[in-house]
């Protein structure tokens, strides 16, 4: 979440009359995260949010992420839901620009989660992911390991800006992670994005997840390996540390749901090592890449280079969870 599109209350109420939705009675842009721009809505006293789609969203999957999020919520998940507008539509063109408008989703994201936190987390992921494997839409990652190289290239020249090792860290990572990639792991329709600010709460209690816009089909033991670079490190950038316990809590949730394949535990490493390199990537091209006059709160790219340090330096999925 962001704020690229600034958008006046005249300019909001007119979004507001392609709705069924009633009166505004405020709202403010939100800065949190880095892809869209996203307005918190009061209206009629029930509240919502904006989101109006930048950067890397492509609008062709707009209906993914809609029919993803409707979807979920029909099964009970708890997730925000698309409203309908006028024309009977999730997705309302608008000034040149796609948006959606979504339910508000009570609670709020905890920076320092719990071991029981990471549990109930990995129980709901684990619930996800058994919902998603019977849909039928899909979308393709294209953050996966086979963009990354690309990605790389883009940066090669200017990344040592922000660290002087850079270049050379990441192609020894991108190298191991190439080589060993797995190929036939359980898939379906995963979340991929949930760090700290996707996860809600409420008195300690999950309450549910948001921003699916990065949401696709891929192995679930990834969306695995994004929690524990999101999730399980603490301490601060340049001495971070990987919490087992967090981790073991974590995999005790996700599969009293769901039982991992042994294949599944065999690939924790390199798909840890290539979620790593993933954030690490995007990041240091959004940090060569800010938009002027825009309110976004980048993220430091150097914090994930102790993460790489730690998978590079595993054995096996024992030094994830025992």
């Amino acid at each position: 979440m962001a704020v690229y599109t600034k958008f006046n209350q005249n300019k909001i109420e007119q979004i507001l009359s392609h709705y069924n939705l009633g009166k505004l009675n405020s709202f403010r842009g939100i800065e949190e995260g880095i892809e869209n721009t996203n307005y918190f809505l009061s209206v009629e006293k029930k509240k919502f949010i904006l989101t109006i789609y930048e950067k890397r969203v492509k609008s062709e999957d707009l209906p993914f992420f809609s029919n993803l999020m409707t979807a979920l919520n029909k099964e009970n998940f708890k997730c925000p839901v698309p409203l309908i507008n006028k024309q009977n539509k999730t997705i309302t063109d608008f000034d040149g620009k796609k948006l959606m408008i979504v339910t508000f989703l009570e609670g709020k994201a905890k920076q320092d989660l719990s071991p029981a936190n990471c549990k109930s987390i990995g129980i709901e992921v684990a619930k996800m992911h058994e919902i998603t494997k019977n849909f039928k839409f899909k979308r393709k990652n294209n953050l996966s390991v086979n963009s990354w190289r690309n990605l790389f290239s883009s940066v090669k020249e200017k990344c040592s800006k922000i660290h002087q090792d850079l270049p050379k860290l990441i192609e020894e990572n991108l190298k191991d992670i190439e080589n060993n990639w797995p190929e036939n792991l359980p898939r379906g329709i995963i979340h991929a994005d949930l760090f700290h600010d996707n996860i809600f709460f409420i008195k300690d209690k999950f309450s549910g997840i948001i921003d699916f816009y990065f949401s696709c089909e891929d192995f679930f033991a990834f969306e695995i390996a994004i929690c524990f670079n999101a999730l399980c490190f603490d301490g601060l950038k340049d001495n971070l540390s990987f919490n087992v316990t967090k981790a073991k809590n974590f995999i005790d949730g996700y599969t009293s749901i769901r039982k991992l394949t042994n294949e599944e535990k065999n690939s924790i490493k390199v798909l840890s090592q290539g979620a790593a390199i993933r954030f690490l990537l995007t990041r240091v091209f959004d940090a060569l890449n800010t938009v002027e006059g825009a309110i976004v709160k980048t993220k430091d790219p150097v914090e994930y280079l102790k993460r790489l340090e730690f998978h590079k330096n595993t054995k096996d999925y024992g030094d994830y969870f025992f």
